[in-house]
């Protein structure tokens, strides 16, 4: 295996990012912890410290509800994330700082100069994660609701967003800006000049036909899901290989999978730390809220430490009624509770183990081409992301597969992409 140089970056407990909710054991936090911005910051200066690309902060803009309710282990929605970010900037040096901004809801002046401006005040270490598709939590904002062609859309956005950016001169003169699109009709000049890195850097997320392709056509980072070796091999390959197509060479864009870490003194230990998130984390409430999105039905009334419904589930899709149906055999199986049930077969943690087998396996899964790196979702909000960066870190530069110190300012510097010039056309 040869020496990979690993990228790294971060994102808050719980994010989107991995898993989404219930990925994080928030209790005991104190109430708003999510919204204080104490601990961002922490978590800025410890992925800092750890020498990480970059921190990625999620965009939330509404509530989690299902049926009314807020789940247990997601009670609040989170702050505007490039606000969050130029503060940040401020109380950074090195770290990049990206932010989730929904294309379905983005309009191209608006967010070039609100991310063009978190590129000057971080001298050039902004980033932008491109959400292709509202989501879930993205109805309450009826600009988000229903895109008939979400990447078509983003597509064009990012295009539009890198004119703005590009429009000015060379020598710092803004140039008239006209532009006539599909989904887009603008026109006038741009507010602000280029960055130090010449733009923000673009990040994309998604597995599927169309994702692959926009990123392989326009974004410097793709983040997918963590996936074993093989499948992750032939993913990386897939996308690597789309890049010539677009006149750009497979350093052009870096692959990176969101994921989870529990470390222990020994391998037995490591395994029963994860386990005991696991249980934390599926808290009874919130096994009610994992089977009420199976069911499709109100089972507030049902006890978490009883069994599975013998009902199936209230709709005719045969993948929800599947899965319904290895649900019960399992607990069947194993004689378990509903909340048992949720616990058994909910996502495990991505890496498990003593700091060297991580770090082992780590550098291992991107040296033989799955990835170009990781972003760190930590679990316990208080020092997940610190004993990482203390104990796992210093392993991985022993090996050659981090490095020892900034060497740049910007984030482009950090991911080893080119610093643009300024496309001429306007």
């Amino acid at each position: 295996m040869t020496v990979t140089r690993l990228h790294l970056a971060a994102a808050p407990p719980g994010s989107g990012a991995a898993d989404g909710p219930g990925t994080a054991v928030w209790g005991g936090a104190p109430a708003g912890a999510r919204l204080a911005f104490a601990g961002f910051e922490r978590l800025a200066r410890t992925a800092e410290r750890g020498l990480f690309d970059f921190l990625l902060l999620d965009e939330e803009p509404r509530l989690p509800e299902h049926r009314g309710r807020l789940p247990e282990l997601d009670p609040v929605g989170g702050p505007e994330p490039v606000a969050v970010l130029n503060a940040l900037a401020g109380v950074t040096a090195h770290l990049g700082l990206a932010a989730t901004v929904d294309a379905a809801r983005g309009e191209p002046y608006e967010l070039a100069r609100r991310l063009a401006t978190l590129d000057h005040l971080s001298a050039g270490r902004a980033g932008w994660r491109v959400a292709a598709s509202a989501g879930p939590r993205a109805g309450a904002d009826p600009r988000s609701a229903g895109h008939p062609d979400p990447y078509g859309r983003a597509a064009e956005l990012i295009g539009v967003a890198r004119r703005l950016w590009d429009s000015w001169s060379p020598g710092g003169v803004p140039r008239p800006f006209a532009y006539r699109g599909r989904h887009f009709d603008i026109a006038g000049e741009f507010g602000l000049p280029r960055s130090p890195q010449g733009r923000p850097v673009v990040i994309q997320a998604g597995e599927s036909e169309r994702a692959r392709e926009l990123a392989a056509a326009s974004a410097d980072v793709l983040l997918v899901q963590h996936a074993a070796p093989e499948p992750a091999r032939a993913r990386y390959a897939d996308v690597k290989r789309r890049l010539a197509a677009h006149g750009r060479t497979p350093r052009d864009l870096k692959v990176m999978s969101p994921v989870t870490v529990v470390l222990g003194d020994t391998a037995a230990e490591a395994r029963e730390r994860a386990a005991g998130i696991r249980r934390r984390r599926i808290t009874p409430g919130y096994a009610l809220y994992a089977l009420e999105r199976v069911w499709g039905t109100d089972l507030s009334g049902y006890d978490p430490d009883g069994p599975l419904p013998e009902t199936d589930p209230d709709t005719r899709d045969p993948r929800t009624r599947a899965l319904a149906a290895r649900w019960r055999a399992l607990a069947r199986e194993k004689g378990l509770s509903v909340r048992e049930t949720v616990i058994e077969v909910s996502g495990r943690q991505s890496f498990v183990g003593t700091p060297d087998t991580v770090a082992a396996d780590l550098h291992r899964y991107a040296g033989e081409g799955a990835a170009d790196g990781f972003v760190l979702v930590p679990q316990l909000p208080a020092d997940g992301l610190e004993e990482f960066v203390d104990r796992v870190v210093p392993l991985l530069q022993e090996r050659g597969a981090f490095r020892t110190e900034y060497r740049g300012g910007t984030l482009r510097s950090h991911l080893g992409l080119a610093h643009p010039a300024a496309e001429s056309r306007t």
